[in-house]
This record gives C-alpha cells, structure tokens and sequence, in this order.
C-alpha cells in the first residue's frame, strides 16, 4: 500500500533522541531533592505528558504543595540538559529518515510535549536547527498530548492538512493525539512498553527508526 503524504511530524523525546532513560535520571534526582522518591517504572508510567502535568500528578500523589511545580520542574529541566549536552545521541535510523524526507520532497515537522527551551536545547545538541520546516512545544498550550492540539498546530504551520500528514511516535499518549488529529501514525515503542496493548491504535508499528526508514520506502512512491 502505497500513501500519498505531503509531511512527516516527528516527536522528539525518545524518537529523535535517545533521551528516555536521561529524562528518568532527571526526574528522580529532581525529585528526590524535594522529599519525593520516584523509580524508574514511576517515570515510565506518565511517559508523553508534558512535564508540569507530571509534577502536578506526583505532587498530588505525595501529598505536596501544588506551588512547588515551577520550581521543581526548572530543576528537572536544569538537570536533563546538562545530561543532554553531555550524552545525547540521536536515535539510530534518524539522520537517514530526515534525508529521505527531504529527497522525497516532504515537508517536516516536529511536535513534542517537552518545553521550548528542552526543543531547543535538544535541536543545538544534534545540530538539526534547519532541518524542521516547523517546531511546535505544546508547553504553553492549552492542552498537552493525548489532546491533538500540538499536532494539528504543527500541520497548520506546514500548511499541510492533518490527513496528509504522518507521525512518529514513541509513547501511546502521542499515538492518541495523532490519531485524534486525523493523521496516520507510526508506533515505535521502547522495550518497556513494546506490549501494551495501546499501540495497536497506530497504523503501523516498528521496532526501531531502521524498520521506519524501510517502512517509508514502501509506503511512500
């Protein structure tokens, strides 16, 4: 089957960059200077959210002060982007993906739930700057991801219709948003997450950005 697309939208956390494991890091230092003990499978479970919602879910749960987000997700953020500067990688498969894109004459876009200054952090560490037509945060906008919001903004951009769009996603919340936004998805889920059931919802699945960029040979003329 072959899919007349006019743009491909990345996500950014854990799709372009493999910053998963560096956000958990992140999180569980942060949190653990203000008396709140998080593990790993903790962080897993509000994977895709934007990171004020995450607070504000824990904070709830630990019974803390809602006025403690700001200050601690700047301390998240703080923390992550030195890990970033010093350990971030793309993804395998990512450099070939975007040429493709280009050779096919796609438009690119990205749209992430992370904040302005993460996107931008994270674009200067892998000098991609000038490779998106379009970056879109969802950190000021009414709603985060599983909402399409980001998503059919970040089409709006491109000046391409959501239904002509494809997405890359690596978290079931983003697969959710795209799916409402009317756009077709691909599901690439890391391995904590490669069995839940949710991922079905995609339209199509893939172990890792090397089965994206044979996929895209297939499915794009």
């Amino acid at each position: 089957m072959r899919l007349k697309l006019q743009a491909v939208i990345f996500d950014m956390d854990g799709v372009l960059i493999e910053s998963e494991s560096l956000w958990r890091k992140a999180m569980i230092q942060g949190f653990e200077e203000f008396d709140i003990h998080l593990s790993e499978d903790d962080c897993r479970k509000t994977m895709g959210l934007r990171i004020g919602e995450v607070i504000e879910i824990w904070l709830q749960y630990f019974g803390k002060a809602q006025s403690l987000v700001t200050t601690i997700e700047q301390r998240i953020l703080n923390l992550l982007i030195i890990l970033i500067e010093n350990q971030g990688e793309f993804i395998p498969g990512i450099p070939e993906l975007l040429g493709f894109c280009r050779e096919k004459k796609l438009k690119i876009g990205l749209a992430t739930s992370s904040s302005n200054q993460l996107m931008h952090a994270i674009l200067k560490k892998l000098n991609i700057e000038t490779q998106f037509d379009a970056t879109l945060s969802a950190e000021h906008m009414a709603f985060g991801k599983p909402h399409p919001e980001v998503f059919i903004a970040c089409a709006q951009q491109l000046g391409i219709q959501p239904q002509d769009c494809l997405v890359i996603e690596d978290s079931f919340n983003g697969i959710v948003a795209a799916k409402a936004a009317q756009m077709k998805v691909i599901a690439v889920p890391d391995e904590a997450h490669i069995h839940h059931k949710g991922f079905a919802a995609a339209d199509y699945q893939a172990k890792n950005m090397l089965e994206v960029l044979e996929l895209f040979k297939q499915l794009i003329p």
